[in-house]
């Protein structure tokens, strides 16, 4: 795949930031870690920020030129440090901040998907005092209850009996006050990753569990990630275009992970978008991006060099 080429001085000096206070702060960690080694092996003069509200100053006083953005789940992918860099000028990688907003709410999502025409399957917010018998009736059974603003899994469970939703949604609750019952697809899991409207390789996820959970994605030695994934040519083309519509909806620009079902009659079902996704050297992106003769060293600036488009252009990107 040729790239386009970039000089290493021309991005001037750079923040990564990482950590941050979501429930993903050790994932993040790592990928802002991995992200910082590459990018200063590749010649950057990148700067690893634990990031906290208190090194917001630091951000204005310091120097930097722009902002890699490697914070995960809330107050880092959901448009809120968009919106802060916006504020003071520095360009960061990725969506802007209404990109990264609707696709870090599922439920929006979901409804957008829908109103385009998009599959994705049947979603219902909960609360305290939902009847769980409807919301069984209503999505069919399983059901994947999940928290809406989470990502890597986080508080989801698989439910296959309407009086265990109250127990699932208390524990999605433990980690978003606003969480949802979505329809189980039956099927296989892929993830569909995309740099600058450019889909990778697609990758194919295996698990011994119900799911692809949190375990599965960062504990497990068993998990199998298969890339090529093995679907043919043309339908892989086609499941790319998909990804490309489904993230052009929801305004997401620069570079995303999309999560998809195929169910047992080889239909797409559209699950979710990431807009920072996990970047440690063995996460699904830098796998997509081997397998397309990318390092990950290349793979990082190509990211970086979303930081080139002005803020007020990000959601014109796509």
């Amino acid at each position: 795949m040729r790239l386009p080429e970039y000089k290493a001085d021309e991005f001037g000096k750079v923040a990564v930031l990482m950590g941050g206070e979501s429930a993903e702060r050790t994932i993040s960690l790592e990928s802002g870690k991995a992200v910082t080694t590459a990018l200063c092996n590749a010649g950057v003069d990148a700067h690893a920020i634990d990031f906290n509200h208190g090194e917001f100053k630091r951000l204005i006083n310091a120097g930097f030129d722009r902002v890699f953005i490697a914070l995960h789940g809330r107050g880092g992918e959901d448009g809120t440090i968009q919106g802060a860099l916006e504020t003071i000028g520095l360009p960061y990688t990725g969506s802007g901040v209404l990109g990264s907003a609707i696709a870090m709410d599922k439920i929006r999502s979901k409804s957008l998907w829908r109103d385009a025409g998009l599959s994705t399957p049947v979603a219902v917010e909960l609360s305290a005092t939902s009847h769980w018998e409807q919301i069984a009736e209503e999505t069919g059974l399983p059901i994947m209850v999940k928290p809406v603003r989470e990502g890597s899994s986080i508080g989801a469970s698989k439910v296959t009996a309407a009086k265990d939703l109250s127990s699932a949604w208390k524990q999605a609750n433990q980690f978003d006050d606003r969480v949802m019952a979505e329809g189980w697809i039956q099927g296989s899991e892929y993830t569909v990753p995309i740099l600058n409207n450019i889909v990778l390789p697609i990758i194919k996820l295996e698990t011994v569990r119900d799911f692809y959970d949190y375990q599965a994605k960062y504990e497990d030695d068993d998990t199998k990630y298969i890339c090529p994934c093995g679907l043919d040519d043309e339908f892989e083309k086609t499941l790319g275009e998909l990804c490309l519509k489904a993230c052009q909806r929801l305004d997401v620009s620069g570079w995303a992970r999309v999560d998809v079902m195929i169910d047992d009659s080889a239909k797409p079902w559209l699950i979710e978008v990431n807009t920072v996704p996990g970047m440690t050297s063995h996460s699904l992106v830098p796998m997509a991006a081997k397998q397309a003769g990318i390092s990950f060293e290349q793979l990082v600036v190509q990211i970086l060099a979303t930081s080139l488009v002005t803020p007020a252009n990000k959601e014109l990107h796509n």
